[in-house]
Order: C-alpha cells, then structure tokens, then sequence
C-alpha cells in the first residue's frame, strides 16, 4: 500500500468526516447503499496496481480462445441458449482478494462476471471520498488505468447506450428496488439515463417488448 498517501489519510481522518462520507453516498441518489461502506480506499502502490491489472490481462486473454468458446458453450444446458450471442461480453469485472505472500502482498482471483456490477455506483463512491477526506488528492482515482471521470462516463455511455435514445434501454433486474445493489442502479440511471426495470413489467407484444414510462409505454 502507498505508506505516503495512508500516513496523510489517516492524520487527517476524523468521525466527523466519515459521517460526511456516508451522508454523500446515502443521499445523493433516490436509494442509499444497503451494504457497509468502509471509512476508507485502499491506496495501491503504482506496482501492485500494475501487477493487478496485468494478472487481470491474462485471465481476460485466457478467455478469448477458442478453448474457452468451446468449454463454455458446452457448460450451457441444452435449451438455454441466448440467441443472437455476441462473441465476447462488452464488461468484464475481475475481482481480486489481496493476499500475503511471504512479505509481499499479491492479487488471487476471488470472481470474474461478465455484467458491469457497481459501474455507476464506484463514480459515486469516488466523488464522496473526494468531498469528504480534503487529504485525498483531487487527481487520485480509483479507475485502474488512471482514465478521467468524464471519459469513463462517455466509455460507459457508449458501451450501454450507444446512438440508442436513452429512453429505450433499460437495466433489466428482479425487483430492483429490493437488490443490495440498488444504489448502483440509481446511480447508473442519473449517469446514463436509463431506468432499472422490473422484468416481471415489461410486456412483449410479438417480437417487441415495452415497459411503462411515466404513464407512456416506451419499446426497448
């Protein structure tokens, strides 16, 4: 961990400060976040960040081979095909737990998904540690890459929305306003403008489905 940065957190640090932190996260969007927020980021090294993001590399090439098509394919039962399948997802989310290796901490896979779990949710994140913690530097970002907020939201924007008008994508959930993940969902709604949707609401009329919109029935 960068001893710098957490030396100057942790002088700084007060309750007070925290409370401001979850006030943001809390408030900022139409639901709070139903799961424990932690007083604090993580402050990674440049090295141990780049020796994540390369084991993270390596398990996205391992993939992207034919091998991988073919085992995955077969895992899928007969009958529960997706039709149309793209050839590869547009999201891939890695997750590492840190573990300890002599006196070195390195990443182990935990998790991978191919669905853009808490996308919307880590920008918000991000902009309340910033308004509550002055100690964190205003260019410090929690994007692996070091990419700028504005053009992660236009990349987020473009991957989800494309040239579709907002209106007609939706993020499709079981009960969204029930899931431990709702903040995500509000929060990917006020980036993109897209609403998270029930999928028990939505009506299919031929090849077509639609849900309600403001008393309007709009068509994904």
């Amino acid at each position: 961990m960068d001893p710098q940065l957490r030396l100057a957190f942790n002088g700084d640090f007060a309750p007070e400060k925290y409370a401001v932190l979850l006030r943001c996260v809390n408030e900022t969007e139409k639901w709070p976040a139903d799961f424990r927020i932690s007083e604090t980021p993580i402050f990674l090294t440049d090295e141990f960040t780049d020796e994540a993001t390369r084991a993270a590399n390596a398990i996205i090439d391992l993939t992207r081979t034919a091998e991988f098509a073919r085992d995955a394919a077969s895992a899928v039962p007969k009958g529960l095909e997706v039709p149309n399948e793209s050839a590869h997802p547009n999201f891939l989310v890695v997750d590492f737990g840190i573990c300890g290796e002599g006196d070195r901490l390195v990443p182990r896979l935990i998790e991978l998904q191919a669905f853009p779990s808490l996308f919307g949710f880590q920008l918000l994140l991000l902009h309340c540690m910033r308004k509550a913690y002055p100690a964190i530097p205003r260019n410090w970002t929690s994007s692996f890459g070091g990419i700028k907020d504005e053009a992660y939201i236009e990349l987020l924007r473009r991957t989800i929305v494309a040239d579709s008008d907002p209106e007609n994508v939706v993020l499709l959930e079981i009960e969204p306003e029930k899931q431990k993940t709702r903040v995500d969902f509000a929060a990917t709604q006020t980036l993109l403008g897209i609403r998270p949707v029930c999928v028990t609401k939505i009506k299919k009329r031929g090849r077509q489905l639609f849900y309600d919109r403001d008393g309007r029935e709009v068509q994904i």
